[in-house]
């Protein structure tokens, strides 16, 4: 059933607020129109492009920033970020990330999304991945979104170890977990050397 633009427009504005990082692509199928529509009706609304919501997303709503690496450095574009419990980024899955004949991504894309997602959310000048234990539970095809969660779990002050969770989704599907073990300084940089070599 066709909506009138009005009422169109009214779930359009819902679905954005609910999801702001929903692309146009996905908004034109939901209600069955074209992506011009989609441009349209956003702009009539006032609404800025996915890019620009991103932006604004990460802008008001971090309360800190990554300390252990540059966030370029990061893989992904991280969207939400609170250091040492949680944090967020969304990768889009295009042709430089997937296998040339079968459009699937090359895992490494998917472990390094999650793995500098772990290391981002630390709060600490020097973060290092000390042992990851990961699985990937499907294939994730060029075109999709890959949202990585990664929440701080434990932290040992005496070892100076933490311990990140990461689970990636595509949509509400997961497709990728991982459990990283990280290193943090807290006080000398040469501590990471002493420590492997008893």
């Amino acid at each position: 059933m066709k909506r009138n633009k009005k009422e169109r427009q009214r779930l359009l504005k819902e679905t954005i607020d609910e999801m702001p990082f929903i692309t146009d692509e996905e908004l034109a199928k939901k209600f069955q129109v074209s992506i011009q529509t989609i441009r349209l009706d956003r702009m009539e609304l006032s609404i800025p492009e996915l890019r620009e919501r991103i932006k604004s997303v990460a802008t008001y709503q971090w309360n800190e920033t990554v300390k252990a690496l540059h966030i370029d450095e990061v893989i992904g574009e991280v969207i939400d970020l609170e250091l040492d419990k949680r944090a967020i980024s969304i990768l889009d899955i295009n042709r430089e990330h997937v296998f040339s004949r079968n459009k699937i991504a090359r895992g490494h894309h998917l472990f390094a999304q999650a793995n500098s997602l772990a290391v981002a959310v630390i709060d600490d000048e020097l973060a290092l991945t000390a042992k990851a234990e990961i699985k990937f539970t499907r294939q994730v095809n060029e075109g999709e979104r890959v949202v990585a969660k990664a929440n701080v779990q434990i932290s040992d002050e005496v070892k100076e170890r933490t311990t990140v969770q990461v689970i990636s989704y595509v949509e509400n599907e997961k497709v990728f977990s991982g459990v990283f073990e990280m290193y943090r300084s807290n006080q000398q940089k040469g501590d990471f050397i002493d420590e492997n070599s008893h």
